[in-house]
């Protein structure tokens, strides 16, 4: 069955006015912070004596301030009120402090404006839970992914748009600052409009009783959130995305006049292509993750991260040194720069770092979302905004340090780079299923088409029993790719034993056995695991033939699986392996070579789910016919 297009919940209410909302508060956060960091990085001198560097990095630490002061609160706030009368309220506030900016900016007063910048950031603070606590209470959990994937590119395309406009209109002669004080009230009365459209959001938690202890109440919401160890780590992939990106990110304005000898508007260039790579990566998402929260692409994601911000050092370093007699000259425009040679090298590596950004923010949302505690997520959301703030205020600290001390802006990209690699490497290997799903997804995508039907049987949450037929030593691979959470295998412990499989499989939490007769001990101790899990709501999956088919059809389906039921009374769902008869693991006996030629390069797959059965109706005969009905003739 044809799953919608992403794109359709821009037709519904349940989502359309709720973007709208979020584009029009991101795209005017940006409209606002560019226009004042153009003014600050390019006409310096008649506003402050400070470095252009320190308050290119001191506007976003500022900005975020608030995330570490008012998240705690709002997060409560978010649980215990309705969201669409609580959003009202946020983008009203909005008005207030956009209104605030335009005195600023017509009374030329820079601290008057860094007070709204402190503002903007407690609209956000107050609005982040809002916003990622009404996503899964309006959603189903198959359109997260999509609807995330559409939230965030909206959101980035606001900022893009809002940092173009803000840096056209703050430069315009004589009436720059007055167009830009006009923009700002205008676009926050507009956001106002479309708040009044979303529909009623009942709150999840109402007799809350609000903490204003704002310390106290954060540090309940971390020690809350780590209790659930994926939700946690999640969390922290989360905040660190944020570190890199803002250490990145702050540094655009004065990379584009220092090395690339740029006007203001090689800072939009950058900026706009970096939003576009974000954009197409969080749209991509649905597509590579096939409907569902594939926390396979964020290792994917981290790898682009590093590989693309490591090359991005080595690309300004080639262009420093070939562009040495642009300094002498005027800062060139975008068009300018766009002729020199190397310039399109350094542009495609900030596409491709917000476009594994993108990759890699995105499930971590999703997951983050779908595992919450449904009455606590917006206090959840409100902890992993805490934590951005302090990881975004600890990126902005170093960068201050770093250059400080004499790191050149690429060298600054290089550290960040670095860091990333070591930061991924220590989330993985406390959490290997992102790496375990991450080398499935890679498997599904690169060396078959993985076509599923009726996946959503597979139950979202809760325990059952998945019996399927067993056709090579990737079956489990395929069947764990297509599953939207995590199964436990119950396979042949001598498959533990193969170099890449064993580790995934361990990593996976597979639960090894062994045939009776061989021995009896880790038999009887993978029928006590095999229950634990159950006891734990975990899915589990066996494969009642009890070893790989050597004709392609379906052997006598084992004993085992009643056994299992008779302890633990939950459903069996009876699944069907197609296509992998052949398969290079599987043990078909005609030559590798022509298995390989028949095949092609990205061989067809189909995994078929049928109804679930009741526990006291299973038997193994029964399971056997199901699965070979499933099945059909297709090997």
């Amino acid at each position: 069955m044809s799953q919608p297009n992403q794109f359709s919940l821009l037709k519904q209410r349940r989502f359309a006015p709720f973007f709208w909302t979020q584009f029009l508060g991101a795209f005017n956060d940006n409209l606002f912070k560019t226009a004042l960091v153009v003014i600050i990085t390019f006409d310096a001198l008649s506003w402050t004596t400070l470095a252009p560097s320190t308050i290119t990095n001191l506007i976003p630490g500022l900005f975020i301030l608030p995330y570490v002061l008012f998240s705690a609160t709002a997060g409560q706030l978010a649980d215990k009120f309705e969201k669409s009368r609580l959003t009202r309220f946020v983008k009203w506030l909005e008005v207030g402090i956009m209104c605030l900016a335009g005195i600023g900016w017509v009374t030329h007063h820079l601290w008057l404006l860094i007070a709204a910048v402190v503002g903007m950031g407690v609209h956000s603070t107050l609005f982040g839970p809002v916003k990622y606590a009404y996503l899964p209470q309006q959603l189903k959990p198959e359109e997260l992914i999509g609807g995330n994937g559409v939230t965030e590119m909206g959101t980035f395309v606001g900022i893009l748009m809002g940092e173009v406009l803000g840096a056209v209109l703050v430069v315009q002669q004589p009436h720059g600052l007055m167009l830009e004080a006009a923009a700002t009230i205008l676009v926050a009365g507009l956001g106002v409009a479309a708040a009044y459209r979303i529909p009623n959001s009942p709150a999840p938690a109402p007799d809350l009783k609000i903490s204003w202890n704002f310390i106290g109440e954060s540090i309940r919401n971390i020690n809350f959130s780590r209790k659930n160890r994926s939700v946690f780590l999640s969390m922290l992939g989360n905040s660190w995305f944020w570190f890199y990106g803002a250490l990145v990110l702050a540094q655009f304005p004065v990379y584009a006049k220092d090395y690339l000898h740029g006007d203001h508007g090689a800072f939009v260039l950058l900026l706009t292509i970096f939003s576009l790579g974000v954009g197409s990566g969080s749209l991509l998402c649905e597509r590579l993750s096939g409907h569902k929260v594939e926390i396979g692409l964020v290792p994917f994601g981290s790898i682009g991260l590093t590989v693309f911000g490591v090359d991005l050092y080595f690309a300004s370093l080639a262009f420093h040194e070939s562009a040495m007699a642009l300094a002498a000259g005027p800062h060139l425009d975008a068009l300018a720069l766009l002729a020199h040679h190397g310039m399109w090298r350094i542009l495609f590596d900030v596409l491709m770092i917000g476009m594994f950004g993108g990759f890699f923010i995105v499930p971590l949302f999703a997951l983050i979302q779908l595992r919450c505690d449904p009455a606590h997520i917006s206090r959840t959301i409100a902890g992993m905004n805490i934590l951005n703030a302090l990881f975004m205020v600890a990126a902005a600290g170093l960068a201050i340090v770093l250059l400080g001390q004499g790191l050149s802006i690429p060298q600054l990209f290089l550290v960040t780079a670095v860091l990333n690699a070591v930061v991924a490497l220590y989330i993985f290997s406390l959490v290997p299923e992102f790496l375990m799903r991450f080398l499935a997804w890679l498997l599904i995508h690169t060396i078959h088409r993985v076509h599923t039907v009726d996946a959503q049987r597979i139950p979202a949450e809760g325990a059952a029993v998945l019996v399927c037929n067993h056709v090579s030593y990737v079956d489990a691979i395929v069947i764990g790719a297509a599953s939207p959470r995590p199964i436990r295998f119950v396979m042949d412990h001598r498959i533990f034993k193969l170099p890449l499989l064993g580790w995934i499989f361990r990593t996976a939490r597979a639960i090894p056995i062994a045939p009776a007769k061989e021995d009896p001990w880790l038999m009887e101790k993978a029928y006590i695991d095999i229950a634990q899990a159950l006891h734990e709501g975990d899915l589990v999956c066996i494969f009642p033939e009890g070893q790989l088919t050597r004709t392609g059809d379906i052997n006598e389906f084992k004993g085992g699986i009643a056994k299992i039921v008779e302890r633990t009374k939950v459903p069996v769902i009876p699944m069907a392996l197609r296509g992998l008869w052949g398969h290079m693991l599987s043990r078909n006996k005609e030559n590798v070579f022509e298995r390989a030629f028949r095949s092609g390069l990205r061989s067809r797959l189909s995994l078929a789910v049928g109804v679930p059965v009741a526990p006291q109706d299973v038997t193994p005969e029964d399971l056997k016919q199901r699965v070979a009905a499933l099945r059909g003739d297709w090997k």
